[in-house]
């Protein structure tokens, strides 16, 4: 496997999980009524709660992002 096959896969990866962390993230901004109400239906949980999980992950999840796609696309990009 060459630089520029990993330099593809990560930015591919990068693209995608942003995709899915801007998503979540404007669910979340816009209609957070929305997604309570179908996710109560599956686990219910007070709104409180549900609030401090949502974000929770939410933060969880832009961590992982930037930790392990965006900083090896960059440094790879670097060294490429």
């Amino acid at each position: 496997m060459n630089i520029q096959t990993l330099i593809r896969f990560f930015m591919w990866c990068t693209i995608i999980n942003g995709g899915v962390l801007i998503l979540w993230a404007v669910f979340t901004m816009f209609s957070p009524d929305l997604v309570y109400r179908i996710q109560s239906k599956w686990f219910p949980i007070p709104r409180e709660t549900f609030n401090v999980v949502i974000y929770s992950f939410l933060g969880l999840f832009k961590i992982v992002f930037l930790v392990f796609n965006v900083v090896p696309y960059v440094a790879l990009l670097i060294i490429g």
